[in-house]
């Protein structure tokens, strides 16, 4: 009862182990089983061929029989012609020996090859199983391997989505920021300096416009010293007394 026990609990500790390294690596498993099915079929490969080998000798047995028997009737044949009775009659007891072991040997022959050919099927049914079953597991290998490329680069991708696609937009709208700023600034900048542009016109103007009135003054002055024109109609240009902007009083 006791050595019941401990084989049982021997063989769940050795399912559970079994178990363990099987959602491990499945593949491995899988691919060890594999390998395992192709040594069984080799092994069975051997006994085929030595099965078969025991079929050839039965063969060979069976056409040595069939001409064994020939041999024996053409005997019979020729010591029947020859008035021999007696040496015909023992060649015809050979003869139905002969022809019972012909039999005999036909049945086993039969049998044994019928037998082969059963093997045979199950042997190339099982290659071909096996193939398949290869095959089967390397494609899930590279099913399983891109599975976990995927779920890697899920991973990774998640990860730079918490970590550096905020810290990058919060830099982004950083530096977005600081170039409004700066065209803000080059702009007031510019709005500056056109207004100081502006500055001193008024008077460069006034003071133009004073030039020309004196300049126009001096000139009827002069037409009238030569007698040009009378005083009368020489007319007067009023010169600007400021030289900065006018207003109205």
């Amino acid at each position: 009862m006791i050595l019941d026990k401990f084989a049982t609990a021997f063989k769940a500790a050795l399912n559970k182990l079994a178990n363990f390294f099987w959602s491990r690596d499945p593949i491995a498993i899988l691919q060890l089983e594999v390998d395992q099915a192709t040594a069984r079929l080799q092994e069975g490969r051997s006994g085929l061929e030595q099965y078969r080998g025991l079929v050839e000798r039965v063969s060979m047995q069976v056409a040595s029989g069939k001409q064994n028997v020939q041999r024996l009737e053409s005997q019979i044949r020729a010591h029947l012609q020859a008035g021999h009775r007696d040496m015909a009659a023992q060649l015809a007891i050979q003869l139905q020996q002969a022809k019972q072991d012909l039999t005999n040997n036909e049945g086993q022959l039969a049998m044994h090859n019928e037998a082969y050919q059963n093997h045979l099927l199950k042997f190339q049914q099982a290659q071909k199983d096996i193939v398949t079953l290869r095959q089967k597991a390397q494609r899930m290998h590279a099913e399983l391997q891109m599975a976990k490329a995927e779920a890697e680069i899920a991973r990774v991708a998640e990860a730079v989505s918490e970590s550096i696609v905020p810290n990058f937009s919060t830099k982004i709208g950083q530096a977005e920021e600081l170039v409004q700023e700066q065209i803000a600034k080059h702009r007031g900048e510019a709005r500056v300096a056109a207004d100081m542009s502006s500055k001193g016109v008024q008077e460069i103007k006034a003071a133009q416009a004073a030039e020309a009135a004196m300049g126009e003054n001096l000139l009827r002055q002069f037409e009238v010293e030569m007698g040009l024109v009378s005083a009368e109609t020489a007319p007067q240009v009023q010169a600007s007394k400021t030289l900065g902007p006018q207003t109205n009083s």
